[in-house]
């Protein structure tokens, strides 16, 4: 982490097929990071499940800021989420709302900072795929989620804990997958 009370990192979801296997990443501007994959999603789970892997991953960051390419996410967080549960888990025309659990888990992380005082997390949207550094990492990682769950294998890697080496932030990676 920062020596500051602010952190920025991106997030980023892809998908193999859509539906298919789906990949999440979030790298933070000092090159830890976290990547998983679910053996069925969409592209948007993948989004969803990298913003909310990054709040919850930084549950103790005062000022965390998560850049993220998808506004689907960052509408949904922002604007949609409680709305759909205020009518029933149904959207403004009364359809479905998809991917409920992953709003109820978005809920929870966002009711939680603001119960420990913490501000709401700043959400920025950048332009994916246009040499944002972080951006560039974050789809890679979720890409090798995606990857990984594409071969029938559903995990979760992080360099938080020590088991895997940050990442050189300094400049985007060398190779597109």
């Amino acid at each position: 982490m920062t020596d500051s009370s602010r952190y920025v990192v991106a997030t980023d979801g892809a998908c193999k097929g859509n539906p298919g296997p789906t990949g999440w990443a979030w790298v933070g501007e000092d090159g830890h990071w976290a990547a998983g994959s679910v053996i069925q999603g969409t592209n948007n789970v993948g989004e969803l499940l990298g913003l909310l892997k990054a709040i919850e991953d930084h549950a103790d960051v005062s000022e965390l800021v998560v850049q993220a390419d998808s506004k689907y996410a960052i509408d949904t967080y922002e604007k949609w989420m409680d709305g759909h549960r205020r009518r029933g888990w149904k959207t403004s025309t009364g359809a479905p709302t998809k991917n409920v659990d992953l709003l109820e888990q978005l809920i929870v992380a966002r009711d939680a900072r603001r119960a420990a005082g913490l501000p709401d997390v700043v959400l920025e949207h950048v332009r994916g795929h246009r040499g944002h550094v972080l951006n560039e990492w974050a789809d890679e990682r979720a890409v090798r989620g995606a990857e990984h769950a594409a071969s029938g294998k559903e995990s979760a890697w992080s360099s938080l804990g020590g088991r895997h080496e940050k990442l050189d932030v300094s400049e985007a990676p060398k190779k597109k997958r």
